[in-house]
C-alpha cells in the first residue's frame, strides 16, 4: 500500500499546486477526453496499473498539467466529473464513466462489423450492420453470422462486447433451433441470464 500511496503522491503532486494528495486531487477533473486502445497495452499515469485498454483524460484546472488514467482512479481519488457543467455525485459520476466505456466498445463493434461487411459485401453482413448501428443490439441470427465472419476474417474483435437480444419470443425461437456450433459462435456475447436460457432450450451445457 505505501509503494501504491507514493508512486500515486509521485505522479501528481509535482503537476499540481496542493501540497498533500487531497489538496492535489480538487485540482483535476475529467476532461471527457477518452483514448479505446484496442488492446489492454497501456499503463494508468497516475497510479501505474498496466494492461488498460481505455484512457480517460484528467486536467489541473491551475497548472493545466494532464494525465491519461485510468477510470478506477478518477472514482478512487475523487477526481471531478461534470455532467453540462454541474459536478456529478459518486454514483453519477461511476454510470457516467461507465457509459462512456460502453460507448467505445459499441464503437469498437461497429468498426469491427464495418471492415467484414466491407470485405465480404454480403447482404446479410450488411444488414447487420444496419440493424446492430440502429438498435446496438444483435439478434441471434445476426450474431452468429457476424461473429462466424470476423472470426474467419481474422478481423480484430471482442466478441464479449457484441451485445445479443433475447427478448423477443421468436428470438428465443431462433436460439432454439440453432446447432451447438453457433451456440459456440455466440456463446462469448450472451450475459450469464441469457446463457442459462441457452442451456434451458437447447439442452446445452
Amino acid at each position: 500500500m505505501r509503494s501504491y500511496t507514493k508512486r500515486v503522491r509521485n505522479s501528481i503532486l509535482p503537476l499540481s499546486v496542493g501540497k498533500t494528495l487531497p489538496e492535489a486531487f480538487e485540482e483535476w477533473s475529467f476532461t471527457e477526453e477518452t483514448i479505446d486502445h484496442e488492446e489492454a497495452i497501456e499503463t494508468c499515469q497516475l497510479c501505474g496499473q498496466m494492461d488498460l485498454r481505455y484512457h480517460f483524460e484528467i486536467r489541473n484546472s491551475l497548472t493545466k498539467n494532464t494525465l491519461w488514467v485510468g477510470s478506477h482512479c478518477i472514482l478512487k481519488f475523487g477526481v471531478s466529473v461534470f455532467e453540462d457543467g454541474e459536478l456529478l455525485s459518486e454514483i453519477e459520476a461511476n454510470k457516467k464513466l461507465k457509459r462512456l466505456t460502453q460507448q467505445m466498445r459499441l464503437n469498437s463493434c461497429l468498426k469491427a462489423l464495418r471492415l467484414v461487411a466491407e470485405k465480404e459485401n454480403n447482404e446479410i453482413l450488411n444488414k447487420a450492420l444496419e440493424y446492430y448501428t440502429k438498435n446496438k443490439y444483435l439478434t441471434p441470427k445476426f450474431g452468429f453470422v457476424v461473429l462466424w465472419r470476423l472470426k474467419a476474417n481474422n478481423i480484430d474483435h471482442s466478441a464479449t462486447f457484441f451485445k445479443i437480444s433475447l427478448k423477443k419470443g421468436h428470438y428465443k425461437n431462433d436460439l432454439k433451433e440453432m446447432n451447438e456450433f453457433k451456440i459456440k459462435m455466440i456463446w462469448p456475447a450472451l450475459s450469464s441470464a441469457q446463457r442459462k436460457i441457452a442451456k434451458d432450450l437447447n439442452n446445452y451445457c
